[in-house]
């Protein structure tokens, strides 16, 4: 009896200590409140400027660095609680990119979970209101669709992918359409433009206001894998291959996966290619090498850099002699910052249309080597084609 009643009081001992356990264990570790539980960044103000925010109480340096300030980071100041903040602008109203820095370690703001992805790298997106993104924000107007296409690269060897848009009403109907080929930049992927780009709600708008003509859009992913090049090749000998493996997979490989699966309308009439930076390299090389492809070409914030001016002469003198390339061209734009690092390129560049008497329209708008100017343009250049 005695050992049935020591028995009981043990099992229900245990009891008690596997039911106070876990309550004495959370107890214990309770986490201290700090100020980053209620710390909201970015913060818009209503006179349109940002403060970034980060809490890293044991950091000894903080920076900014974003395309509202393009190469000058700004220092923000560390406060009692540990929260490091800087407030910039007034900014005029669009998105913008921005990178912090905490003792030198890139990194992106914890409390902004809105982010554009690259091959290697993130970025935070903040959005400054205001009547001027109309033409780039999600309206209540008949939308297309975005899809994330893969397609087997004979080319490369591999599976690529790109983003490929499609107009309000391609899916019910049996309509053909002229083709737009949208390529990035350097350092982003196929998905720069429908992310950061806004090019769907860009194109759904001035589809809806009579001022685009409704066409497919083809985004490809312009980055070439790093297996393609070798270590120690050198800087000039990949510069040019990267040209030549984009342009044979832009041309084996996406136009004709396009050209099978979407109701395309043919002929360089209704094809458009347009391009930024690297993707404008890339749009010249394409353009000059192949001249009856398309009637419409952009190069945005783009020229031959590098060591592809040394050979651009001599790689494209049949298109460059050719009497009939104007006369195939409804539109040969070049377009960049005044404040764009790559106008010493574009300026090359113009000088060699210039020598060879190639016809081009040249605009030059205030800003640097950034989206902001890159959603312009296409809002811009959308507007004149197939037209």
């Amino acid at each position: 009896m005695k050992l049935k009643s020591t028995l009981t009081l043990a099992l229900g001992l245990s009891a008690v200590a596997l039911v106070t356990a876990p309550q004495a264990m959370a107890q214990g570790q309770q986490r201290q409140p700090t100020p980053n539980d209620t710390l909201q960044s970015p913060r818009i103000s209503a006179d349109k400027k940002a403060t970034i925010s980060i809490y890293a109480p044991k950091a000894s340096e903080v920076t900014v660095f974003g395309d509202f300030n393009p190469g000058k980071p700004l220092s923000l100041t560390k406060g009692e609680s540990g929260v490091w903040s800087v407030t910039t602008g007034p900014l005029r109203p669009d998105y913008y990119t921005y990178t912090l820095m905490v003792d030198g370690v890139r990194t992106v703001d914890p409390k902004n979970a809105v982010i554009k992805q690259g091959i290697s790298s993130l970025e935070n997106v903040m959005i400054v209101p205001g009547a001027e993104n109309a033409f780039q924000e999600n309206a209540a107007v008949p939308h297309g669709e975005v899809r994330q296409v893969w397609y087997k690269s004979g080319n490369l060897d591999m599976m690529r992918r790109m983003h490929v848009y499609t107009p309000p009403g391609y899916e019910k109907g049996t309509t053909k359409y002229p083709v737009f080929y949208l390529l990035h930049g350097g350092g982003d992927d196929d998905s720069g433009w429908n992310s950061i780009g806004r090019a769907s709600f860009i194109l759904d708008n001035l589809i809806a206001s009579g001022k685009a003509k409704p066409m497919i859009v083809v985004m490809p992913n312009g980055s070439m894998p790093p297996s393609a090049f070798p270590a120690g090749t050198a800087q000039n000998e990949r510069m040019n291959k990267m040209t030549d493996l984009y342009s044979a997979e832009l041309l084996k490989e996406v136009m004709p996966y396009v050209e099978k699966t979407y109701r395309v309308l043919p002929g360089r009439e209704n094809r458009a290619i347009a391009g930024l930076s690297m993707g404008g390299l890339q749009t010249l090389d394409v353009a000059l090498s192949n001249p009856d492809l398309f009637n419409y070409v952009g190069v945005w914030s783009s020229g031959f850099f590098g060591p592809t001016i040394d050979v651009a002469e001599n790689k494209y003198a049949k298109a460059l002699k050719d009497p009939n390339f104007n006369k195939n061209k409804k539109l040969f734009l070049l377009q960049i910052g005044k404040d764009d690092f790559l106008m010493d390129a574009s300026n090359k560049t113009k000088a060699l249309l210039d020598k060879n008497q190639i016809k081009y329209q040249y605009k030059e708008t205030e800003g640097g080597h950034t989206w902001i100017n890159w959603r312009q343009y296409l809002n811009e250049y959308a507007q004149v084609l197939f037209k």
